[in-house]
């Protein structure tokens, strides 16, 4: 401790405010607080503290001034705090549009907006803070814009009480997300990483996988997916894992670009993954109005898709390109997994709490707390003071990297709803793609893709949530099947070329080309691309209806996605050309498209798999087939 104030005093003063926001937090499960005291404390306390670990940079200013300013942004933080907590009882109990907006209120709306702009530029770029001034221009002067886009505008008073006086703007569904979930989850996922976990999950999947045909890369995917499933973030699971993981594919033979994809993609699924998909699906819990535990077991079947259809295509194209698999000696040299197995203990007390009907954020505290008692079972894995400091460290830093973004996203739902631009915009895709079902979802696909460019994705999700699920539920898609269409495709953002924030990580990572990199992971992703259509038309992918249906839901999109598998993966017992690859990945996207159990499904199922089965038996039986090169 007396190491770290003496190396950084900002970031001593941090911890000590990142402790007082942990300790309020627990104090919160304990005594919840009306939203417009809890909310304020949070997200003002993540602004000081996103202030203070990332301080103003830029070599254009002196030293003095950059200081000065973050002093200044701080300060401006805390006055904020005062603001709310002086004027608590008057927020909380005048009436909107009714009670008067006074001009302190206007002042230090227009100043937390400044600050949250200037937050999110420093937790996650220019992308976000340009969106934002979009939506703020667009509330002021909307009155100038043609067509549909054209509103009457809103004057400063009705703008302030909007976004920053209420629970509908900065303070409102995004903040309390942040309060009552993302914070708990960020806990258990920065305690666990703390005490070993994470390279728990690497070394059990370098184990798992490692001599297996593409072994590397499969225990690359295993690995991130185990380590996305608690961190919940593309870009720190990529930088997390792919230390280890790129080097030990880019040995086997796998060439750097095509191992930084590898890992971007296995990343990028982690937020697909229970029991913890990512910031966005605990968004999606609250907008949806159902518990977390209920978002993430629809969420099971689609993951498990995903992952078994990126490890299949990796098995295929390491026996077409004769990437070799792991020795014994290279899978002797990870540490022996059993004497530290008891550390898998804290997800599956997590993930028991979750099923067993309690709140996520107690379960996600539960298992926090095991984190530090699981350790000393054994006495290999005990845990010291140093484990402990990063720990409290690290939480509150990841926290206020989340809040202050997420928060600054609740300007965006509230312009577009109070704008009516949400309704009218789903009605513009409605009257573009003339009611066909299919033709907007694709657009509504491609809008999310495009949106997520540079965008984490909660703030994609976030945005998509606002302006198109509207429009698809107008289709009679239900809500959940609607969010998770958006939200999947926001997931995937991450690795969709020109902007993959994923695969840019990953590149850095693997000191591979970006380009090649963002082709790679955009590729390996298309095994799955189209899986969200099946969310539309089979409630059963997303564990809706009897078990029997649920369970020939998943079996039929694990059938479907492997034929996809086949057709990226170019192997059916020998190296297959695109004259077969074409046919084999039509009769999947069919198949997964189609409404399950429909004739085209029966069809394109049908005459995929006759295909690949010829194929391989006919392998099998030629003496002249090439021999698996993995073996």
């Amino acid at each position: 401790m007396r190491a770290m104030l003496s190396r950084n005093p900002a970031h001593a003063i941090a911890f000590a405010i990142g402790l007082a926001l942990i300790a309020f937090q627990v104090w919160l499960l304990f005594e919840a607080q009306q939203p417009l005291l809890e909310r304020p404390v949070h997200l003002t306390a993540a602004l000081v503290l996103l202030f203070l670990y990332k301080p103003l940079t830029t070599e254009k200013l002196p030293r003095w001034l950059r200081i000065a300013i973050d002093v200044a942004l701080i300060g401006a933080s805390v006055a904020v705090l005062g603001y709310y907590l002086t004027g608590f009882e008057r927020l909380t109990t005048r009436m909107e549009n009714v009670s008067p907006v006074f001009t302190s209120d206007i002042v230090f709306g227009a100043l937390l907006v400044f600050l949250l702009l200037e937050g999110s530029r420093r937790a996650v770029g220019w992308v976000l803070v340009w969106v934002l001034l979009a939506f703020i221009a667009y509330a002021f002067w909307g009155n100038v814009l043609p067509g549909w886009l054209q509103f009457r505008g809103f004057g400063i008073e009705a703008a302030t009480e909007i976004m920053t006086m209420t629970t509908a703007g900065v303070l409102g569904i995004t903040t309390s997300t942040s309060v009552s979930f993302i914070f708990y989850f960020i806990l258990f996922g920065a305690f666990y990483a703390a005490v070993g976990g994470g390279q728990l999950f690497i070394d059990l999947a370098i184990r798992a996988a490692g001599r297996a045909t593409g072994g590397t890369a499969k225990a690359a995917i295993i690995g991130s997916s185990l380590m996305g499933s608690i961190s919940g973030s593309a870009v720190a699971n990529v930088v997390s894992t792919g230390v280890f993981t790129i080097p030990l594919m880019k040995k086997t033979g796998v060439p750097a670009h095509r191992a930084a994809g590898i890992e971007a993609i296995a990343s990028t699924g982690g937020q697909l993954m229970p029991p913890i998909m990512g910031v966005a699906a605990f968004i999606m819990a609250e907008l949806l109005g159902m518990p977390y535990a209920q978002v993430a077991l629809a969420g099971l079947i689609p993951a498990v898709a995903f992952y078994l259809a990126l490890m299949l295509v990796v098995d295929l194209s390491a026996r077409r390109e004769g990437v070799r698999a792991m020795t014994a000696d290279e899978v002797a040299e990870t540490p022996a997994i059993l004497p530290r197995l008891h550390l898998i203990i804290p997800p599956m007390v997590l993930i028991g709490l979750l099923v067993s009907g309690y709140s996520a954020s107690y379960s996600a505290v539960i298992a926090s707390l095991s984190c530090f008692v699981v350790p000393f079972v054994r006495r290999n894995t005990w845990i010291g003071t140093k484990e402990v400091i990063e720990a409290l460290r690290d939480t509150p830093k990841q926290v206020a990297e989340v809040a202050v973004p997420i928060a600054a996203i609740g300007i965006v739902i509230a312009v577009a709803v109070q704008s009516n631009l949400a309704l009218k915009f789903a009605g513009s895709l409605l009257s573009l793609s003339e009611g066909s079902t299919y033709l907007s979802l694709m657009l509504a696909m491609v809008g999310c893709i495009v949106m997520g460019m540079g965008l984490p994705t909660v703030a994609a999700y976030i945005i998509g949530a606002v302006l198109f699920v509207p429009a698809i539920q107008k289709l009679g898609i239900a809500p959940l099947p609607a969010h998770f269409f958006i939200f999947y495709y926001c997931v995937l953002s991450m690795v969709t070329p020109p902007v993959a924030l994923a695969s840019f990580a990953a590149a850095a990572v693997g000191r591979a080309s970006t380009v090649k990199t963002s082709l790679s992971a955009f590729g390996l992703s298309l095994v799955a691309f189209f899986v969200p259509f099946a969310f539309v038309f089979d409630p059963g992918v997303l564990a809706q209806g009897s078990m029997a249906q649920i369970a020939f839901s998943a079996v039929s999109l694990l059938v479907s996605t492997a034929l996809w598998a086949v057709a990226f993966g170019g192997w059916a017992g020998r190296p297959l050309g695109w004259g077969t690859r074409i046919p084999v990945g039509l009769a999947g996207l069919v198949a997964v498209i189609a409404p399950s159990g429909s004739t085209p499904w029966v069809v394109a199922l049908t005459l995929g798999w006759v295909m690949v089965v010829g194929i391989a038996v006919l392998a099998r039986r030629s003496p002249s087939a090439l021999p698996n090169p993995a073996e």
